[in-house]
């Protein structure tokens, strides 16, 4: 048996290996020998550290999700201004090319598990809820300096922007839209529901 520090590394490497093996082949496409092969173990290996690979799929998302919510929260930290934080806001949330692109992919593959998954559901409800969280206090912040005001309740308004860019994220994923067009528009929205006074 595998000590624990030995168990929460090789976990880890499994995470990692789990999530280049989904960029590779897909979640439909996806196979434990795939995930093993990309971890260089046995399919037995695999089920070893993990006996349900459901739990290795919201281990990724779980892991997906934080890299993607720090990535969004330090962007808008280093904005100086509200504006600036709401600009950086709506930019970190959209699938550039890149790491960015990566994470959101795989967050988007893994959504059949969210729906079949409680544990998996939890996780997907923190995500929304952590950048709700971001959205609301940069919003916020924008009506209280006195420049702006919110067309709609901060929350009400956070949840929104959540909603479109996960819309539009499908669409830049599949190559339906640019990221460029996803950030205009969002930044259309920005400009109508945060109205300049």
């Amino acid at each position: 048996m595998a000590r624990p520090r030995e168990q929460t590394k090789r976990r880890e490497e499994l995470i990692a290996a789990a999530s280049s093996a989904m960029l590779l082949h897909g979640s439909n496409g996806l196979r434990l020998a795939d995930i093993a092969k990309e971890a260089g173990l046995t399919s037995a290996s695999v089920l070893y550290y993990y006996p349900d690979v459901r739990e290795l799929y919201t281990a990724v998302f779980a892991q997906g999700s934080d890299e993607y919510c720090r990535h969004r929260e330090e962007r808008v930290e280093a904005a100086a201004t509200p504006e600036a934080k709401l600009a950086e806001c709506i930019a970190s949330g959209i699938p550039w090319p890149g790491r960015a692109e990566e994470t959101s992919r795989i967050l988007y593959e893994l959504t059949p598990i969210v729906l079949r998954n409680p544990v998996a559901a939890a996780e997907n409800a923190a995500l929304i809820q952590r950048q709700v969280a971001l959205y609301e206090r940069v919003l916020l912040e924008c009506a209280e300096s006195g420049r702006f005001r919110l067309l709609q309740p901060a929350d009400v308004l956070a949840r929104s922007f959540i909603a479109l860019e996960d819309g539009y994220g499908v669409d830049v994923l599949t190559g339906d839209l640019a990221p460029e067009t996803e950030q205009q528009w969002l930044m259309d929205y920005a400009r109508i529901m945060v109205a300049a006074v």
